[in-house]
């Protein structure tokens, strides 16, 4: 696929509302496209996927590693592919977005806010292009969309005022109804709060497509595109409701190479299906911890752990399993209680970080001294008890107690640590299987 890095100069510039104007006038134009994100996050990726009716591709230098990542991108479907990028275009020492344009030799369309502007958005944008050569960096900022921008002169004062060597590739029109509300992870999933139709082809009538398509270029084809693994006679029963919601495509489609996978809704009063080990997912438990309370497949996981099966859950997995949860209203909820940990929802984030953890004896995920790399955000904090066993050390990042992750019991696993299938990990979870 040819593909483009939509990058910003902020957090909070419109990265997410521009990339989807972007893909929607892809499609419009009858392309086949391809929504990705740079970075770890789950929430962004529902919202592409919500307008070009495909899961987007993860790309994270740090989760993945510069040939994970690559053949992350190569997996993907379509004829071309929009990135969002995270962050500030340079910001992050894991994987920023320019990183990832680095790593896949893509340009990048610069997001600046025009709302009160309009050379200042042109020598904004040189300035981000002169930064790549200053620090060393092999960017291509190939020119701007400009964000709550209007039409007429305030357009074209954009336009005239951008050097020979930065394009113009249109603009997002200052709407109230192109804002997506935020929730204490982020924005809202996509399909909780869609952008309108009508509000989504206004911004999409303003991106110069054929100028976008003219930049866009593809990167090195990859080695070894084929995952590692044999295909195994195991079956993996995942949890996929709203309380269970971040899990990467990639996972799937690596749980899915490897076993055969089927899927259950605790919260909507499904029973946990035969299987041979459960994933749990990230999610949004907090939010549904009365009808997680009341679900049989919470009994049922806790009766499948102590037979020995292997369960693994990561962040909203990990409190799922634990003995209760209480929410930031002070409401306790009976959980699984398999990992001998009390969980409590804060106001405020807890831990919001690349992480590496180096294995103990016993990790379900990796081999003793074996280190993996993920990505922690949560808002809750884990109180365990004082003989708990943990499966792992923590050499970046918080985990549970800031020194160790990775609660286990029996051949249970759960961990505030997200993770790639790039690091091993369902690999290693599958052969345990």
């Amino acid at each position: 696929m040819r593909g483009v890095v939509v990058g910003g100069t902020r957090s909070g510039v419109g990265k997410t509302v521009a990339a989807l104007a972007v893909l929607r006038a892809l499609d419009a134009a009858g392309r086949d496209v391809q929504p990705a994100k740079a970075g770890p996050d789950f929430i962004d990726p529902s919202h592409h996927a919500q307008v070009a009716g495909r899961p987007s591709r993860t790309l994270d230098l740090w989760l993945q590693g510069e040939a994970g990542l690559r053949r992350n991108y190569y997996r993907g479907e379509g004829d071309v592919c929009v990135v969002e990028g995270v962050m500030g275009l340079y910001d992050g020492d894991g994987s920023s977005t320019a990183a990832v344009a680095e790593a896949l030799d893509l340009p990048v369309v610069l997001v600046v806010d025009a709302k009160a502007g309009m050379e200042s958005v042109a020598a904004t944008a040189v300035g981000f292009r002169e930064f790549a050569a200053h620090a060393g960096r092999d960017v291509d900022v190939a020119g701007v969309i400009a964000q709550r921008a209007h039409g007429g002169r305030h357009e074209q004062g954009i336009r005239d005022a951008l050097p020979e060597g930065l394009q113009y590739f249109g603009r997002i029109p200052p709407r109230e109804d192109l804002e997506i509300p935020d929730r204490h992870l982020g924005l809202r999933m996509g399909d909780e709060s869609p952008l309108s139709t009508e509000a989504l082809d206004a911004a999409a009538d303003g991106i110069r497509v054929d100028r976008l398509l003219d930049v866009a270029r593809s990167p090195p084809r990859p080695q070894n595109v084929e995952s590692a693994g044999e295909r195994t006679s195991a079956r993996v029963a995942v949890a996929r409701d709203d309380a269970f919601r971040f899990c990467y495509p990639a996972t799937l489609e690596r749980l899915r190479e490897r076993a055969d996978v089927v899927t259950f809704q605790p919260t909507a009063g499904d029973a946990l299906p035969a299987c041979d080990g459960v994933y749990l997912p990230g999610g949004y438990p907090e939010l549904h911890a009365a009808a997680l309370s009341e679900s049989p497949a919470l009994t049922q996981i806790a009766d499948a752990a102590a037979d020995g099966r292997p369960i693994y859950g990561e962040c909203g997995g990990l409190m799922a399993l634990a003995e209760s949860l209480t929410t930031v209203e002070g409401e306790t909820h009976r959980m699984a209680g398999v990992l001998p940990a009390d969980v409590r929802m804060r106001e405020r984030y807890q831990a919001l970080d690349h992480v590496e953890l180096r294995a103990r004896d016993g990790a379900l995920t990796a081999a003793a001294g074996e280190t993996l790399r993920g990505h922690e955000f949560h808002y809750s904090e884990a109180d365990s008890a004082e003989d708990a066993r943990f499966a792992f050390d923590v050499e970046r990042g918080d985990g549970i107690d800031g020194d160790h992750d990775g609660l286990c019991e029996y051949e249970t696993l759960g961990t505030y640590c997200h993770v790639h299938p790039e690091s091993g990990a369902f690999d290693a979870f599958l052969d345990a299987l």
